[in-house]
């Protein structure tokens, strides 16, 4: 498989083009739970460009009936952008990443926000301000260059892009 960097400026581009709007090629889940996690997907994938299509447990979406879990949905996102990193190499298409420290948080990275139930909400980093605090965007709520510091969250935790992997030669 072919290592494809993450384009960190397409996936930000991305966000503040449709941060307040809906893009007409992909479903908006805001009434079957909430569209952030979708619109990080969207964002993940103007960056890298590469989907897995594994039934079940890939990353990819086709229309509203045929997705992977993954793209629309908090901790399937997590699962498979972690897991992603930890498939051998020469498998495992489409993006990977790693579980960081806030400070770590670069743009076109992800922060998701939890209570005690779990993890219910995915963030785009879009910016940072002066002082290190992570400027956001989202959907649900939407929101851009919104400080992470505006959300109310008991936890949460980042996910840093490292790259892709695509079947293409």
């Amino acid at each position: 498989m072919k290592i494809v960097p993450y384009n960190r400026a397409a996936a930000v581009e991305y966000a503040a083009e449709w941060a307040y709007s809906r893009n007409p090629d992909f479903y908006d889940f805001s009434r079957l739970g909430g569209d952030c996690t979708s619109f990080a997907s969207q964002c993940l994938f103007a960056g890298v460009g590469v989907m897995n299509y594994t039934p079940d447990l890939g990353w990819y979406y086709i229309n509203q009936n045929n997705r992977a879990a993954a793209w629309s949905g908090v901790e399937y996102f997590y699962n498979f952008l972690i897991g992603n990193a930890k498939t051998p190499i020469g498998e495992g298409a489409g993006p990977f990443g790693e579980e960081v420290a806030l400070p770590l948080l670069r743009q076109g990275d992800f922060v998701q926000l939890g209570n005690e139930r779990g993890y219910y909400h995915t963030l785009v980093a879009v910016g940072f301000l002066d002082n290190g605090v992570p400027l956001m965007a989202a959907h649900s709520n939407d929101a851009f260059l919104k400080p992470l510091s505006a959300w109310t969250f008991q936890r949460l935790r980042c996910i840093h892009i490292l790259a892709a992997r695509s079947v293409e030669w």
